[in-house]
């Protein structure tokens, strides 16, 4: 059976706290926090709303940013080296608008696209 969102925020930031209020709002915080310190690294188109910001996002929504992130960040460094990625495993480098067309989306699709693309070279 797979943990909730809320349980799974918790093991990732080691939180043991034995208030559920306290520890709900403790994990919220810290990942938040770490989607954003990811974010701020050139992975991240800003489309969030102004006003309610990333604490009104899903766990869940979260942790699948904060897994991408991470993911990118680890094996490309930038949101430019991840589409260069794909057009490389695509076989289309001299393409430029095949490239340029990659520019307006966002990192969790461009991943799910260069690991689908990987998987088909």
């Amino acid at each position: 059976m797979n943990a909730s969102p809320l349980s799974r925020a918790k093991k990732l930031f080691d939180i043991d706290e034995k208030d559920p209020t306290k520890a709900r709002k403790q994990a919220k915080e810290k990942l938040v926090a770490a989607v954003q310190k990811l974010a701020d690294g050139g992975l991240w188109i800003d489309r969030t709303n102004e006003e309610k910001g990333l604490d009104h996002v899903s766990n869940a929504k979260l942790l699948r940013l904060h897994e991408v992130l991470t993911a990118v960040k680890e094996k490309f460094g930038d949101r430019d080296s991840l589409i260069d990625g794909i057009v490389k495993a695509e076989g289309r480098e001299k393409d430029a608008t095949f490239k340029n067309r990659f520019a307006s989306w966002p990192t969790p699709r461009l991943w799910d696209y260069y690991q689908s693309a990987a998987a088909r070279s």
